[in-house]
């Protein structure tokens, strides 16, 4: 016969095997086992502190919790599957070890305090890991753009060719992307909502003399639950890690669009390391970005896993409903999910190298610098509209004449083209120092800019930042 559930004297059939399977979690959720038992051991020294349990009795209590830790750990720990979660599979092993006190450690805490208790703590040490994790990717980025500093290269709007950057410049954009996923996932524990349930109960808290603020201090938290409804039922935290997630997902997911375009024999932009790509069944000649592939792939996964939280929250009263039992299972697996793309992504960057002699012999291409020659009219007094219809001109001018770049063009193509839109202003041959993309780089002064003295500032700024 399977062993007695806490919530049995009220029923009075045996549960049927299909419904014990239905609802048990045990087979995910036993990866709270750390919280569980942290959780616990600060609930039973609280107990013993407000004279609900003596402290022989919390000290039998710890110690017990502490061999079932062990236990886990060592992987000899069973798990009996009819107990349906790990935090009764815990507090069955913890009577039979040792007895009486451990019927006692319940007293004034609900499976649903305790385990919306269990979930933050998870998030919390989750955080921390994730955290890291987007660290190690930033890190990896920050050491492609210091070998990638002396690299010019387009850059893409509406995936033409734009303006000439810095290829290091365009993988701190990345890093900047990453950071900030960071600094959000970290501020979800930063806040003064990031509160301990213990202490609430099922629903309406409790009789009995709980010191809420010890347990919730011992454990990490800002403070104790404000409102035990609403901390037993709530899952903002999950949904704001799982936002988070999907971010992170998101941005790993546009990264490796780019880098898929790079790797074409089209662009030939970049190459990473063989080991992160696959041959082809049929075609000897292939060499396919797969893993970038899937990590773009799995950001719709994580979105899935965003959408159904949400759309589980959505219809549930007030209060604690088994609909809730869902949100592990949800957030475990985007977890699991970002962090292998997270760890596959820094694995590939740290491969990578930006195809330098390609890049720059096509770099003359698509008239890079035409903004520069705007910009350098302006400091002649021309409004830039007017600058604009000037050099818009003379790309066309260029095509017509079958000119692949604006400095093939004489000095007085330039100055003809500014008495034609009717200005006054004439240039000398200092209108060829801004034209070229390797010398446009060169000129950028704007904060963030993608090349000289701003691109330089940003790197010793990320070295100094990641050290």
């Amino acid at each position: 016969m399977a062993t007695q559930k806490s919530w049995q004297a009220r029923i009075e059939e045996e549960t049927d095997p299909q419904a014990q399977s239905f609802v048990e979690s045990i087979s995910y959720d036993r990866r709270l086992y750390k919280h569980d038992i942290a959780g616990s051991i600060a609930h039973a020294t609280m107990l013993a502190k407000v004279g609900l349990i003596s402290d022989a009795e919390c000290a039998a209590v710890v110690d017990g919790l502490k061999s079932i830790e062990r236990d886990i750990e060592a992987g000899s720990f069973k798990f009996d599957q009819s107990l349906e979660d790990i935090h009764m599979a815990i507090e069955a092993a913890l009577i039979e070890r040792v007895g009486e006190p451990g019927q006692k450690l319940h007293t004034g805490r609900s499976r649903n305090d305790q385990v919306a208790t269990d979930l933050l703590l998870w998030i919390k040490q989750t955080e921390l890991e994730y955290g890291r994790q987007l660290l190690g990717l930033e890190r990896a980025l920050v050491r492609l753009a210091d070998r990638s500093k002396s690299i010019v290269m387009p850059s893409f709007t509406h995936m033409q060719r734009a303006q000439p950057i810095l290829a290091g410049a365009e993988a701190l954009a990345w890093c900047q992307m990453f950071e900030r996923d960071r600094r959000r996932s970290a501020a979800i524990t930063q806040s003064e909502d990031w509160r301990s349930p213990l202490g609430s109960g099922a629903i309406a808290g409790t009789s009995l003399p709980l010191d809420a603020a010890m347990t919730a201090d011992s454990l990490g938290f800002a403070a104790g639950p404000v409102n035990s409804i609403e901390q037993t039922a709530t899952r903002d935290a999950a949904c704001n890690f799982l936002f988070c997630l999907a971010m992170t997902a998101q941005h790993i997911s546009r990264w490796a669009e780019q880098w898929i375009i790079y790797m074409t024999t089209e662009f030939n932009f970049i190459k990473i390391a063989d080991r992160y790509t696959t041959g082809s069944s049929m075609m000897p000649q292939k060499r396919n970005p797969d893993m970038l592939e899937l990590a773009r792939g799995r950001c719709g996964n994580v979105y899935g896993d965003l959408f159904a939280l949400m759309t589980i929250l959505k219809g549930l009263p007030i209060g604690y409903n088994r609909d809730l039992q869902e949100d592990k299972r949800i957030l475990f697996r985007a977890y699991d999910t970002v962090s292998s793309c997270v760890t596959m992504a820094t694995a590939i960057i740290e491969s990578a190298e930006f195809k330098k002699e390609h890049i720059e012999s096509m770099l003359e291409r698509g008239f890079l610098d035409a903004t520069s020659l705007a910009e350098f009219l302006v400091t002649k007094s021309i409004p830039f509209r007017t600058a604009h219809r000037i050099v818009g001109s003379l790309v066309a001018r260029c095509e017509h004449e079958k000119k692949t770049a604006l400095s093939q063009l004489r000095l007085e193509d330039f100055n003809d083209a500014i008495k034609a839109a009717g200005a006054t202003a004439t240039v000398g041959n200092e209108v060829f120092e801004c034209l070229g993309a390797k010398n446009v780089v060169k000129r950028y002064h704007s904060a963030g800019a993608a090349g000289g003295k701003p691109f330089e500032d940003q790197l010793a700024a990320w070295k100094r930042r990641l050290e």
